[in-house]
Parts: C-alpha cells; sequence; structure tokens
C-alpha cells in the first residue's frame, strides 16, 4: 500500500456501523482496510469500494497480531468491533456474557489499538477513532455487563488522549444513542421480534448517521481533535428514556 491516499482501518466492519464506515470513508476518498470474523461479508464490501478485507477476531490475540503484520501503514483506525450480549440483572448475570462483552470491548480494543498505534503515529497524522455508546455514561437496571465493558473501554481510550499527548495522534470517542442495526437482534440471540420492540415508536439513528460523523471527525483539521461526541435520536434523552409515539 502506498501512502496516498490515506489508509483506514475498520474492526467489526462486516455489518451496521463498521460497514457504513467502510463505505463512507472510501468515499472520502481513503484506502479502507476492513477486518472482521466474517470474511466473505467483509470480501465483498471490500470489492465494491476497492478496499483490503483482511480476517480479524478480536478475541484471539494471534487473529490481531496477523492482522496488523498484513498492514504496512495507518492513518486511522476505527475500533469498532464489539456488542452486547444478553440483559440480565446483576444477581442473575450470565458470567460468559460478561467475559465475551469484556474481551471484545475492552480487550479488543486495548488489543488493536496497542498493536496499530506505532504506524498510525509514524504516518505523522494519525487518529484513532473509538465506538462507545451513551452505555460508557450511564448505566440501565439488567445491562450491568454491557455499561461495565463500555465504560471501561471509554476509560481505556480517554486514557490514551493523555498518555500520547504530544505525539502526532488524535482520539476521538463517539458515543451513539438508539443505532437500528443488526445489535439488539445479536444481544437478544436472534430474537428480531423482541430486537424491532427497542426501536418501535421512534425514529432511531442508522449506522449512516454514526458514519457521517467519524467522517466528520477524521477530516478536520489535524490540529482539530473531536474528543468526544455523543449522539442520539431527537426522540431520545438517555439510555433509559424516550418519547414513542
Amino acid at each position: 500500500m502506498s501512502t496516498q491516499p490515506r489508509i483506514a482501518v475498520v474492526t467489526g466492519a462486516s455489518s451496521g456501523i463498521g460497514e457504513a464506515t467502510a463505505r463512507r470513508l472510501a468515499a472520502e476518498g481513503f484506502h479502507v482496510v476492513l477486518g472482521a470474523r466474517r470474511f466473505e461479508r467483509i470480501k465483498a464490501v471490500a470489492a465494491e469500494i476497492d478496499g483490503t478485507p483482511l480476517a480479524l477476531d478480536v478475541t484471539d490475540a494471534a487473529s490481531v497480531a496477523a492482522f496488523v503484520d498484513q498492514i504496512p501503514e495507518a492513518n486511522v483506525l476505527v475500533n469498532n468491533a464489539g456488542g452486547a450480549f444478553g440483559l440480565e440483572r446483576v444477581d442473575a448475570a450470565d458470567e460468559d456474557n460478561w467475559r465475551r462483552m469484556w474481551e471484545t470491548n475492552v480487550i479488543g480494543t486495548l488489543r488493536l489499538t496497542k498493536a496499530l498505534l506505532p504506524k498510525l503515529i509514524a504516518s505523522g497524522n494519525g487518529h484513532v477513532v473509538t465506538i462507545t455508546s451513551i452505555a460508557a455514561q450511564e448505566i440501565y437496571d439488567n445491562g450491568a455487563g454491557y455499561t461495565s465493558a463500555k465504560h471501561a473501554q471509554s476509560a481505556l481510550h480517554r486514557t490514551l488522549r493523555g498518555e500520547e499527548l504530544g505525539k502526532p495522534v488524535r482520539f476521538t470517542e463517539v458515543l451513539p444513542g438508539m443505532v437500528e442495526t443488526e445489535f439488539s437482534v445479536v444481544r437478544f440471540e436472534g430474537d428480531a421480534e423482541r430486537a424491532a420492540n427497542v426501536y418501535q415508536g421512534l425514529v432511531p439513528l442508522v449506522a449512516d448517521d454514526v458514519a457521517d460523523v467519524i467522517a466528520f471527525a477524521v477530516t478536520r483539521p489535524e490540529h482539530v481533535n473531536l474528543d468526544q461526541i455523543v449522539m442520539k435520536p431527537r426522540a431520545q434523552a438517555s439510555a433509559t428514556r424516550a418519547h414513542r409515539d
């Protein structure tokens, strides 16, 4: 890969926010490296946007190492891989679900960022965008596994902002509220009806809305750092409060 165009690495790029971001950054002139476990899906998207698909499982250290080894240089990393699994009270918590959420959202973000950071800094104008959630700022009943993981992911990202101060790399955290993607279907183990009820009676954000914000952040002049961007549908005030028709 050459230094022109700039190279953006997007994780969790097989669907939802990740796929939309890959498409949008390609439209902005980036060469996009798409990473995800579902390789056939990112292969198809990459073919449409002239990107590079690479298999990636952020919960597997060897997979992350192999992924980064295939990327000689990079300007932007979008940490999008993550997810929520289950919705239980703390006194009924499924430890396997908690472990998956922490491994994916927190340790996965740590692995990718740690491995790719030297290349981002070497570019002379690197940028790390981490997609957390309003769950990184709020808690709600039955959501402790996810909210605790997102709080930790946010803390990791915000710590880097200070630790890397003075180096040519920016850090932006995007915290979406309700976004209608596969997120809730995964959380509810394929129960599409239950997932649809999450957004009933209101107009949620869609993946393209979040991709627009990510593209805006990474195309600002290099002295401009958008530290945190919280975005919700107009009908949503908080993690637990929304107006429904």
